[in-house]
């Protein structure tokens, strides 16, 4: 049914989450030019109309994705690297398993801001800082178990700048492959030798 024909819905037929959903799915398979109300509406089978129940305009829609965003991926990647582990191996095993298994951390998501980033200085300047705190947290964790200020630091840039790239690469590696090559990432990112309960923990992914 054309959206012209639709009867406007009220805030109980649709919900504010609703709205979000669809604008993220748009927003990672189309991108943010594709994030509109009237799409979002057809998406949802609703009258446009029903939108402005929960947000003011289409920019306030686009001010909570990059909150959901922000939420998703950069807080979870932080509360990642804050994870009680007894090594620096143990801890970066943690983190590489949040970014494998996605627990909380989006790669589709974080790949769409990135392309909108092309599009906005503003969302450049918010994902840049995303980006530092990010890194700056990988370095943390590196500080925490005796590592220099100046080599946690370079360490943390190395860890993420390969996550990332690997994930932008997208070599679609099989399982065996990627836990195969687990303890030479670890051993290469920190110097160290993991345990085999360390490399017990990259093996743990969804299936």
């Amino acid at each position: 049914m054309p959206s012209a024909a639709r009867k406007p819905r009220t805030a109980g037929r649709t919900t504010r989450d609703d709205w979000l959903r669809a604008a993220l799915s748009v927003l990672i398979q189309e991108g943010v030019d594709s994030v509109k109300v009237l799409t979002l509406a057809d998406h949802l089978d609703c009258a446009r109309s029903s939108f402005y129940w929960f947000f003011k305009d289409r920019a306030e829609l686009l001010d909570a994705l990059l909150d959901h965003w922000q939420g998703t991926n950069t807080r979870a990647l932080i509360a990642a690297t804050e994870l009680p582990s007894a090594s620096i191996t143990e801890a970066l095993a943690l983190l590489y398993r949040s970014w494998i298994n996605q627990d909380g951390f989006d790669t589709q998501l974080d790949f769409a801001i990135r392309d909108w980033a092309r599009r906005s200085d503003e969302v450049r300047a918010i994902l840049l800082a995303s980006d530092n705190a990010r890194i700056a947290a990988i370095a943390e964790m590196f500080r925490r178990f005796g590592y220099a200020p100046a080599e946690a630091d370079v360490r943390g840039r190395m860890v993420y700048f390969t996550q990332i790239g690997y994930a932008t690469i997208d070599q679609r590696e099989g399982w065996e492959v990627r836990n195969a090559r687990g303890e030479t990432y670890l051993y290469c990112m920190t110097g160290q030798h993991p345990s085999a309960d360390d490399l017990a923990i990259l093996t743990v992914h969804a299936v």
